[in-house]
């Protein structure tokens, strides 16, 4: 696999979580290309190529959406129904990473198509263990299909 090409679209209001999840992925080693978006209507406009992704790399491909749920313009919700429900994205593993533990969210989440749900850990260290174990599982275990 050549690490160049992995891309990862990561979906968070919170800048205080987008930077420490940030820090976490680009520790791990595996993403040279992190893109974090601040809400749900971004995160589809950067998947349809729309608006400031219009001339974004189409030979780029996604191989990991990590969304926050409670984002504004769009919800994490709606942005998961929405890519989940289109063939050229359906494939793509979604993880939801958030703080809400609701057991209604959790279900919605998994009856929409989420690959994982994953509750933010609070505690730093926690926090780029989980992170870290995610994407390696992701980006290095896990076999999507070609």
């Amino acid at each position: 696999m050549n690490y160049d090409d992995i891309e990862i679209l990561f979906a968070e209001d919170s800048i205080d979580d987008a930077t420490l999840t940030m820090r976490a992925l680009k520790k791990s080693g595996l993403s040279n290309a992190i893109y974090h978006v601040k809400d749900g209507a971004e995160a589809l406009d950067f998947m349809y190529y729309r608006g400031a992704y219009a001339s974004r790399n189409i030979q780029q491909h996604l191989k990991l959406i990590m969304l926050d749920l409670k984002m504004p313009k769009v919800s994490g919700m709606e942005v998961l129904e929405k890519i989940k429900s289109d063939p050229a994205f359906k494939t793509i593993p979604v993880v939801i990473l958030t703080s809400s533990k609701e057991d209604p969210d959790i279900k919605r989440c998994y009856e929409l198509g989420a690959n994982s749900y994953i509750v933010k850990p609070v505690e730093s260290d926690n926090f780029f263990q989980t992170i870290k174990e995610l994407s390696f599982y992701w980006m290095i275990s896990n076999q999507p299909p070609q």
